[in-house]
C-alpha cells in the first residue's frame, strides 16, 4: 500500500474533507471527532494504488453531495412542494454519501471480459433510489401491495424520517467478443434513459428536472445490452423486471413474473458536436395486470459554439386503467393516464473553472398520476397509509396540471475534486383546467401554486 501523505494524494484529501463534511452536517460538531478523522486518514495512502487492486483491475470511490434550500413560502411542513433532490426548506440535508467498487471491461478486442460495479447510497436522496418500483398500492386497483425487501426501509422509521440507504447499482458486466463489441449488463442498474441521472456529480443543477423526477424510471433490474455499429450509430436493448409500474425501478423478490423492454439508439456527428438518443419501455404494469405502461424520452445534444452547449429533451408516457387523480373524481373508477413535457439546458463554460447555465421546462400531468407532493412522503407511504417521512398519515396528494420551472445557476470548481454549486428556482402550476375546474390541493404547500427556491450545495468526488 502507497503511504503518502493524504495531502499529496488525489483521492484521500478529498475523503478526509468529505468524512469531516459528514460529522458536521449530521450535527457531529465536536472538535476532536473532526480532528481524528483527518489524522487517521493522513496515515492511509490511496487504495487504488495497491497490488491487489491493480492485479485485479478494481477501482474504489466514491461522492458526498449536501446542500441546503430557502424556500420563500416558508411552508409550514418543510417541504418544497414536489421538488424531491433537495426536498426540504431552510434544513442542511446530507444528499448522497455514495460509495462503489467496480471493474470495468474491455471496450474492444477479441477477448471475453468480465467485470461489474457495487453502489451503495446514505442520505436524503436514498429513498429516491431505491427499488420502490412495486408501490403501496396497486396502480390499476387500489389495492394493497407488499412492497418488497430489496433495499426498501433498511433505516426508514417514525425516528429516521428522512436518512436513509440504498443500492442504486449492483450488476455483473461481460465483454463479449463479437462484431464491434457488445457490452451486457445483467443485475441491477441505473437507467439510461433521459438527460438528467441520479448521481449528483453528474449533473449542472442541485434539483432536478420534472421529467427526470416523475417522467422517467430511476433504475432497472434485468438484463441489457450495448453495441456500437460504427462511429455513428449505437443501439442498447434488453429485459427488464421485478417491477408493478411497468419495469421501473424493480428490486429482486417482488414481481419477478413480469417482464417489460427496455431499448433505445444514439446518433452521433462525426465530429462529435451533435448526438440524438431516442429510448424508452414497454411492457405489462404488473404481474397481475397485462395493460400498457410505456415511456420515450428523446434527447437532442448540441455544442453550439465550444463553450456554449445546448440539451433539448422530450418525454411521453402513458399508463393504461390505472388510480389517478381526475378518474376518481371523475369517473370513480381507474382510467388512462398520460404525462408529457419539454425542457432544455443551456450552459456556457465562463472559465475553466466556471460555468454559468439556464433550465427551462413544461411538463403536464394531466391525470394527477406522475406528480405528487411532496414527493418523499409518497415514497415512503406503506399499505396502510402511512408514512414514515410524517411519522404519521400520507398527506401527499396529486395534483393534475401542467407544471413549469425556470432553473438558473453556476458551477464553480475552485478544486478538481469540488464542485459547488448555487441555483435559483421558480415553480407554477397551472391547474385550472383539470379536475373539472375544482380547486387544486396547492402542491406547493400551504394551498400555495407557485413557489421561489434558493439552494447551494457541493460535490465532493474521491
Amino acid at each position: 500500500m502507497n503511504n503518502q501523505p493524504y495531502n499529496n494524494c488525489p483521492v484521500i484529501k478529498p475523503l478526509a474533507l468529505t468524512i469531516m463534511a459528514v460529522l458536521s452536517v449530521l450535527g457531529t460538531a465536536h472538535a476532536e471527532s473532526l480532528t481524528e478523522a483527518s489524522t487517521l486518514l493522513e496515515t492511509v495512502g490511496d487504495p487504488n494504488e495497491s497490488s491487489m487492486m491493480k492485479n485485479w483491475g478494481l477501482k474504489v470511490g466514491g461522492w458526498l453531495n449536501a446542500g441546503v434550500t430557502y424556500n420563500a413560502n416558508n411552508p409550514s411542513n418543510n417541504f418544497n412542494g414536489p421538488t424531491t433532490f433537495g426536498d426540504r426548506s431552510a434544513e442542511p440535508q446530507l444528499n448522497q454519501l455514495n460509495m462503489y467498487l467496480q471493474r470495468a471491461v474491455a471496450t474492444e478486442g477479441d477477448s471475453w471480459d468480465v467485470g461489474g460495479r457495487f453502489d451503495i447510497m446514505f442520505g436524503t436522496d436514498s429513498i429516491f433510489t431505491q427499488a420502490y418500483g412495486v408501490p403501496a398500492f396497486d396502480v390499476n386497483t387500489g389495492q394493497p401491495l407488499n412492497r418488497g425487501s430489496w433495499d426498501l426501509n433498511f433505516l426508514g422509521s417514525n425516528s429516521n424520517r428522512f436518512y436513509d440507504i440504498a443500492i442504486p447499482q449492483a450488476y455483473a458486466e461481460f465483454y463479449v467478443p463479437v462484431g464491434n463489441g457488445l457490452n451486457v449488463k445483467a443485475g441491477h442498474f441505473y437507467t439510461p434513459i433521459g438527460y438528467e441521472t441520479v448521481p449528483a456529480p453528474d449533473n449542472f443543477f442541485y434539483t432536478h428536472a420534472y421529467t427526470m423526477q416523475y417522467g422517467e424510471p430511476f433504475t432497472h433490474t434485468g438484463v441489457m445490452g450495448n453495441y456500437t455499429i460504427n462511429d455513428n450509430f449505437a443501439v442498447m436493448g434488453g429485459v427488464i423486471t421485478g417491477s408493478a409500474t411497468g419495469g421501473w425501478d424493480g428490486g429482486w423478490d417482488k414481481q419477478l413474473g413480469n417482464w417489460s423492454g427496455l431499448m433505445g439508439a444514439t446518433w452521433t456527428s462525426t465530429d462529435k458536436n451533435t448526438s440524438f438518443n431516442a429510448s424508452g419501455t414497454y411492457g405489462g404494469t404488473s404481474e397481475h395486470s397485462s395493460q400498457d405502461w410505456a415511456m420515450y424520452s428523446l434527447v437532442l445534444k448540441h455544442n453550439i459554439t465550444d463553450k456554449f452547449h445546448m440539451v433539448v429533451q422530450h418525454d411521453h408516457g402513458f399508463a393504461d386503467n390505472v388510480v389517478t387523480s381526475t378518474s376518481a373524481i371523475l369517473q370513480g373508477r381507474p382510467g388512462d393516464a398520460e404525462w408529457y413535457g419539454i425542457n432544455t439546458h443551456l450552459t456556457y463554460d465562463v472559465l475553466d473553472n466556471l460555468a454559468a447555465g439556464v433550465r427551462a421546462e413544461w411538463f403536464r400531468d394531466q391525470n394527477g398520476f406522475r406528480v405528487c407532493s411532496p414527493g418523499r412522503v409518497a415514497a415512503a407511504t406503506d399499505g396502510n397509509n402511512n408514512s414514515y417521512a410524517t411519522g404519521g398519515a400520507n398527506t401527499s396528494g396529486c395534483t393534475p396540471g401542467s407544471y413549469y420551472a425556470v432553473t438558473a445557476g453556476v458551477n464553480w470548481k475552485p478544486m478538481k475534486w469540488l464542485n459547488v454549486r448555487p441555483n435559483v428556482r421558480y415553480d407554477w402550476v397551472d391547474a385550472s383546467a383539470f379536475a373539472g375546474g375544482g380547486s387544486t390541493l396547492g402542491p406547493f404547500g400551504d394551498g400555495n401554486n407557485d413557489q421561489f427556491l434558493f439552494s447551494t450545495d457541493f460535490n465532493v468526488n474521491f
